[in-house]
């Protein structure tokens, strides 16, 4: 079951984050997780398997261009298609907003890339560029 994360959930979905390797110690997950689900055009989905997280994305646009973020499955539900499910609610949620769906993956996660590739999504030609605001 596919459905917006339960507030109940939040520290289940940061230590998911967690074990799956998507955080740094310059971003604050707890803080990100808040803003997505205080935010009127984001979220994050969570994907229950008889009531155990088993995986999330958060999602978010601009009204230009939609956002993946933080999509992670339990290691123990991966190869299930947990990871698909979320991503197809993802893009339906977004789809109904904006008409691209888009998302950034590190330099060195190839098995993430490959993922990414077998659901249709390509490399694009773009430099992403960042700076942080606070110290």
């Amino acid at each position: 079951m596919i459905l917006p994360l339960p507030p109940d959930r939040h520290a289940e979905a940061v230590a998911l984050w967690r074990a799956a390797g998507l955080t740094r110690p310059w971003n604050d997950p707890d803080a990100d997780l808040r803003r997505a689900v205080d935010g009127p055009t984001s979220t994050v989905l969570a994907a229950l398997e008889d009531d155990r997280l088993v995986g999330t994305v958060m999602i978010g646009h601009d009204g230009h261009r939609g956002w993946l973020y933080y999509l992670a499955v339990d290691e123990g539900f991966r190869r299930r298609g947990v990871g698909r499910a979320l991503v197809a609610a993802a893009e339906a949620r977004l789809g109904a907003h904006v008409p691209k769906t888009q998302l950034m993956v590190r330099g060195d996660n190839a098995a993430a890339v490959a993922f990414w590739e077998r659901l249709g999504y390509a490399v694009q030609d773009t430099a992403v560029l960042g700076r942080f605001l606070a110290p």
